[in-house]
Order: C-alpha cells, then sequence, then structure tokens
C-alpha cells in the first residue's frame, strides 16, 4: 500500500487539491468572524480642518468619545498605568485622524532619539495603533510614532506573530511636548488602506511604550500571551462612514538622474518611470509600473558566511511591498522555503536586470485574500534573457482564526524553460485554546517544475506551535526532494528531512531587579533522503535575564555535527575535506538597556570548530548625543584555526544618521570587509516634503585594495524625483 505521503506528493493530488481548494475558495458564504475584544470605541465625526501640530485643541476633538486609559501588561500585568493615555478617533469622508494624549508624571525622563521613518521606535516611548479594515482577525496596518514625530509602519505578518516594516504607505503625524507629557496627532488617508466596502466598523487596537520604565500598556486584550499585532484580540472601532475613494486612481511619475563611474568610463543617465494605481473598489488594488526603478532603496547590509549555503536578504522595493502579506505561504516555513521570493526579479547573481514593465492586483473579497502579479524583465548582454514571470496567490479564511490556501508561480529570471511552482497549506489558528492560549498548527505542499529538473520535485512540511508567555513550544518538520528547486523562490538547502523543535520556559520572578528568565533549547536535525544524518545542531540558552535595569545577559552552548560528502571551500583556499565533523559552541553576550543614550551589545562566541577552533566576536553599539545625531557601528571578527588553514574574516560598518526633521533625514552608511577587500559607502538623504512626495539624493562610493593600495572602483551619484497624485 501506498504511504499517505506519497499520495499527497503525486500530481494527481495536488490537481485535486487544487480542484477541492477552488470550491472552497468560490464557494458562496462568508467565513466565522474572529472573536474579537469586548473593548470599543466609537469614531467622532470630522467638522472642519485639523490642523496636524500635534495639539488636540480644535473643537471636534472635545466632541468625540474617547478611550480613557490602557492597561499595564508589563511589567505588572492588569495594573494601573503610570501615566494615563487618552484616544480619541475623528473620521471624514476621505481620512482618519487620532489624536492620543501621553501624560507623564516625569516629562523629563520622556526617551525619544529617532527622527528617521522605519526607525527602531520599539527603543523608545511610543504610541503604536493597529487597524484590521477587513475585520477578519488575521491581517491588518501598523502604524507607530515616537515623542519626536518619527513614524514607523509596517504590515501585519505571519498572523500577527510578526510584522514587515519595508511597507510604507502614505500618511502623516505631528507630535507635541509639555510639561505634562506628550501629545499626537496621525492622519491616514483612506486610499493607503484596503478596507471592507459597506462596513461600519474596523478592528483597532493601541498600546503605549513608556521606555524608562520598561512599560507596555495596551486598550483591547491586554494580556501577556497575545501581541498587539494579534488582531484576532483587537478591539472595536466603530461609527465609520461610506468612505469616499473619488476615482481611487493614483499616479506616481519619478525622474532619476545621475551617472556611474567605474576606472575607465563615466555613464551619464536619465531615465523616467511611472507607477499606477487603480482601485477596483475599497477592497482591491490594482497597480501597473513601467521602466521601474528602485534607485533610492538602501544597500543591503554584508554578512559573514561560514555554511554551505546561501544567505537571505530581504526584499526592499515599494512596488513589491504593497500587499505583500498576501503572498504569505505555509507556517513555519520562515528563510528556509520561500515560494514566491520578490528579489528573483530584477536581481539576478546580484547583478540589477531591468523591469520594463508589471502589473499586480492585491485585496480581499469576503474572507478571500487575494494576490497576482506578472513582470517583464529586459536582457543583460551576456548574462541573461528577457523573461517574463509572475504569481498568484489565493487563501480562504475559515473558521474564527484559520486559513487555506494556494500559490502558483510561472517563468524563471534566467530564461530556463518549463518553470513553474504550485503549492496548498493550511494553517488552524486560535487564541483561546485551554480558554485564553494561543495554537497553531499547519501543513503545506509544494510541486516545482522545470524542463532541466529530474527527480523529486517535491516538498512538504507541517509546524506545531503554542506561543504564550511562560511557555512556547514548537515542532517542525519538513522533507524536500533532490529535484525541488522554485525558480521564483528561494530555498537555501534541498535533499533532506528536517526536524526541528523550539522549548522556551519565561518565569517572571517576584525579584525587584529580575523582570523574567529565559531557559531555551532549540534542537534541529537535517537527514538526507536516504536516512542519514547531514547536520544537527543543539542550540541551548541555560541562562537568559531581562534585569529591571533594561540590560540582558546571555550564555548559550551548542554542540553541532556536519557531514561533507564533497570539499567545502570556507574562506580563499581553505578546503575542508570531505568527513564527519562534530564540535562544541559556547557563547556569552550582553545586550545593554536601549532607553539610554549609549546602547548597544557584546558577544562572544568561541569553542571547537570542524577538528580546530573558532573565536567569534561581534560589537553593535548606538550612541544618540542629541536628538539630531546618531552614530552606530558594528563589528563582527571571525578568527578560525582547523587542520587546512587559518583565516580572519573582519566585517565593520559605520552609520551617520543626522536627524534634521522627521521629513528630513542624512545617513551615512559605510561598511568594510577583508572578504572582498573592499569598502563601500552609501550616503543617502532623503527629503519627505509632503507625505505624497519624496527626493532621494544617494552617492555611491567603492574602493578595493589590491595588494597594499586602495584604489576607487566605482562611484556614483543618483537623483530621484517622486510624487504621488490621488484622484
Amino acid at each position: 500500500m501506498r504511504s499517505w505521503l506519497g499520495i499527497l506528493g503525486s500530481r494527481a493530488c495536488m490537481k485535486s487539491g487544487a480542484l477541492a481548494l477552488a470550491f472552497l475558495v468560490l464557494a458562496p458564504g462568508r467565513p466565522l468572524l474572529a472573536q474579537f475584544s469586548d473593548a470599543h470605541l466609537r469614531a467622532g465625526r470630522l467638522d472642519g480642518p485639523i490642523v496636524l501640530d500635534g495639539v488636540l485643541d480644535e473643537p471636534s476633538w472635545s466632541e468625540a468619545p474617547s478611550i480613557d486609559n490602557l492597561t499595564m501588561i508589563v511589567p505588572d500585568e492588569g495594573a494601573e498605568p503610570s501615566g494615563r493615555t487618552t484616544i480619541r478617533v475623528l473620521v471624514g469622508p476621505r481620512e482618519i485622524v487620532f489624536g492620543v494624549v501621553c501624560e507623564d508624571p516625569d516629562a523629563s525622563g520622556i526617551v525619544s532619539f529617532t527622527k528617521e521613518r522605519d526607525g527602531r521606535l520599539d527603543s523608545e516611548d511610543h504610541i503604536k495603533i493597529v487597524l484590521d479594515p477587513f475585520r477578519d482577525g488575521r491581517t491588518g496596518y501598523v502604524f507607530m510614532v515616537n515623542p519626536g514625530g518619527a513614524r514607523y509602519d509596517a504590515l501585519v505578518a505571519n498572523r500577527g506573530e510578526s510584522e514587515n516594516s519595508n511597507w510604507d504607505g502614505i500618511w502623516d503625524a505631528a507630535t507635541d511636548r509639555n510639561e505634562n507629557g506628550w501629545s499626537l496627532e496621525l492622519r491616514v488617508p483612506v486610499q493607503t488602506l484596503n478596507f471592507e466596502g459597506g462596513r461600519d466598523d474596523w478592528g483597532l487596537n493601541i498600546e503605549r511604550r513608556i521606555q524608562r520604565l520598561l512599560e507596555t500598556d495596551r486598550w483591547a486584550s491586554p494580556r501577556r500571551d497575545w501581541r498587539v499585532t494579534q488582531t484576532s484580540r483587537a478591539g472595536t472601532l466603530s461609527g465609520l462612514p461610506e468612505f469616499d475613494l473619488g476615482l481611487g486612481l493614483g499616479v506616481r511619475p519619478a525622474l532619476t538622474g545621475g551617472y556611474n563611474r567605474d576606472r575607465s568610463s563615466t555613464d551619464p543617465d536619465i531615465e523616467p518611470s511611472l507607477d499606477v494605481q487603480q482601485r477596483l473598489g475599497a477592497n482591491l488594488l490594482s497597480s501597473f509600473t513601467v521602466n521601474t526603478d528602485f534607485a533610492e532603496t538602501e544597500v543591503d547590509a554584508r554578512q559573514t558566511n561560514l555554511t554551505r549555503f546561501p544567505l537571505f536578504f530581504p526584499e526592499k522595493r515599494t512596488f513589491f511591498l504593497e500587499g505583500t502579506d498576501i503572498f504569505d505561504f505555509g507556517l513555519g516555513l520562515g528563510r528556509d522555503v520561500i515560494p514566491f521570493f520578490s528579489r528573483r526579479v530584477g536581481l539576478v547573481r546580484g547583478r540589477e536586470v531591468p523591469i520594463r514593465f508589471g502589473g499586480k492586483l492585491n485585496g480581499r473579497i469576503s474572507g478571500t485574500n487575494v494576490g497576482a502579479l506578472a513582470v517583464h524583465t529586459g536582457s543583460v548582454a551576456d548574462a541573461v534573457p528577457e523573461a517574463t514571470m509572475g504569481v498568484f496567490r489565493v487563501s480562504r479564511n475559515i473558521f474564527a482564526e484559520s486559513s487555506v490556501g494556494a500559490i502558483g508561480t510561472f517563468g524563471d529570471p534566467v530564461g530556463r524553460t518549463g518553470a513553474y511552482t504550485a503549492g496548498v497549506d493550511f494553517t488552524y489558528q486560535t487564541s483561546r485554546f485551554r480558554g485564553d492560549k494561543n495554537f497553531l498548527i499547519g501543513v503545506w505542499g509544494l510541486l516545482t517544475e522545470r524542463d532541466d529538473l529530474v527527480g523529486d520535485k517535491f516538498g512538504w512540511g507541517a509546524k506545531i506551535d503554542y506561543p504564550n508567555d511562560l511557555w512556547d513550544v514548537s515542532f517542525t518538520f519538513r522533507k524536500l526532494g533532490d529535484a525541488f528547486d522554485p525558480s521564483m523562490g528561494f530555498v537555501p538547502r534541498v535533499a533532506h528531512r528536517y526536524y526541528r523543535a523550539g522549548i522556551t520556559y519565561s518565569p517572571r520572578p517576584n525579584t525587584p531587579w529580575l523582570r523574567q528568565v529565559f531557559v531555551r533549547s532549540f534542537p534541529q536535525l537535517f537527514v538526507d533522503l536516504s536516512g542519514r544524518w547531514q547536520s544537527y545542531r543543539l542550540f541551548t540558552i541555560p541562562l537568559s535575564l531581562d534585569l529591571e535595569s533594561g540590560d540582558s545577559p546571555r550564555f548559550s552552548l551548542a554542540p553541532a555535527g556536519e557531514r561533507l560528502d564533497e570539499p567545502f571551500e570556507i574562506a580563499d583556499g581553505v578546503v575542508i575535506p570531505p568527513g564527519q565533523y562534530e564540535w562544541m559552541r559556547y557563547s556569552l553576550g550582553w545586550e545593554f538597556a536601549a532607553k539610554r543614550k549609549l546602547a548597544g551589545g557584546v558577544g562572544w562566541e568561541f569553542g571547537s570548530f570542524y577538528e580546530g577552533t573558532l573565536s567569534t566576536f561581534e560589537v553593535e553599539a548606538s550612541w544618540t548625543p542629541s536628538p539630531l545625531v546618531t552614530l552606530q557601528a558594528s563589528l563582527e571578527r571571525n578568527d578560525a584555526d582547523i587542520p587546512w588553514g587559518r583565516f580572519e574574516q573582519n566585517l565593520i560598518g559605520t552609520r551617520v544618521r543626522l536627524n534634521i526633521s522627521p521629513d528630513l533625514q542624512l545617513n551615512s552608511f559605510v561598511q568594510y570587509d577583508n572578504i572582498s577587500n573592499s569598502l563601500g559607502s552609501n550616503t543617502r538623504l532623503r527629503w519627505n516634503f509632503r507625505p505624497e512626495g519624496d527626493l532621494f539624493v544617494i552617492y555611491n562610493y567603492n574602493q578595493n585594495r589590491i595588494l597594499d593600495r586602495w584604489s576607487r572602483d566605482q562611484d556614483g551619484l543618483i537623483v530621484k524625483f517622486q510624487y504621488m497624485f490621488r484622484r
């Protein structure tokens, strides 16, 4: 009798599963609604203009209903907050405006350094607003502002377990500080959001951080087991009008000019580009791009790599980030299996490929999430031909917090023929397991195809997760065939079975100097398809502490092993022969409280490594002497001595930020590593002169070290102007 795994892996099963899924997605009716919190706020009517200055002095504010206070969740769950927080919401036909007053008995102690867009506001005083415009309890938008007016936005990702901060929406905020604390006004045009038309209520939650006290207060569902981004636990914002989207049309022309100069020539260039967005109702957004340009995107941070597998770098390009949460697939895949990875489009082996045009559709219809993208890229001489690629994703909300879905891709970035990927996934999720605990279980399956693939092209996996404050326990399994290679995806390692468990015990002792204790263990094992082990690692943290001061010391150990079936060049000229290797690693670390002007962390990892030794030293530091200037530095040094050679890897990064205002920042990021023997700088000025418009000025400079001399490799200047016209 064939095993059920074999049946699942057959094409017949994939096709029948897809048909069953299509029936489920297209079936009439609505899924069961998530069970939201009882917290409720009715929006006030926006009568007259609001001057966005952070001062709630317009008549509309005094007439609007309010949230009179939040509830503490950290350090004392259920306690009265140290400072009162009052929240009001005003709505008009085309915008939503939030007004928040944050009282503080010690206003001089407010922690606020950052002014950059999408900065690390978690380490400062801030207000965090989470909206669920579809009221589906699974998705949402995040807006966060600190007392200095710095803005952060994100999409709710992984069902509330994380956030995608690379998304940038059009919105604005202003703050005011006084002797009683600080206050905030935040305006979001409804055209920035996808939402379900005809609803007069949305999901809403609000959280406040008082950093000097390491205190977090929340409005709805103020429990440590739940995150503010779990929109299934959000409160209700009611009294919403029938919003006016106008034509629902957004047109963003852009002009990019500059030069790129290498050792032999200078190439000036001026390129126009165009992005067009058209709403197909309140809940669907279509986008079209021509001659897409990503000049304003910040450079990737360099990484060292002591493994045999490629590293992951996140997507940062605006066109691909809109609606990216809809394309999330499967539970527990992380960065190990991504069936659609948008960096495969327009980037091949680190080289930029021109995107001639592309189209995109994303949104939600009656409990069904839909996303589709198609892009045509140009050719690069002696590298890649022209190519057309695309992806679709559809998922259906079922039960209170669960979903079932499908994904498919077509095309290949380097022109290989017959390429496609198809898959299905199901995730059961509840935040009411045993009454009030989080519990998830998910399964997924993927089939890849391409004319040059021979072998097992199927992959599947499952995860069980119990992510809660005291206990966080999970188990993950996956199997990938030897020919599993999604052309549009990211899969660093194939031909294996993978087992991983995660156990975290986090008690909160009633001790004046100690907030929380963490004891963690993450055993993982890779075996090949014949059952032989390939790699293992038992990463264990016997002790990690969160001190009342905000500092966090830790100690860990990790027995590990690696079986090499072929030689592995770990560094230039250092080749490890095939064989079976086992070693033991230890680490010590200390993370310093982020509430101080000088913050950061230090870590030292040491022990045996491939029959030799490896010492890794890491330092990160951030100093903000004034709100105007932030200085950051990082260092990673790997010093290895193994029988086949000795090598050192040094990676140094420095960043200088001039925070002139929340709308005007100048950043200079300098990186050096002795692996490539190159020194590179990326200096980037961004002026957000209006919520709809940006001016970028970017200067890139690279030097290479040849023998004992440094020489310029290349440099370039880019100026980009873009503006979104909405009608």
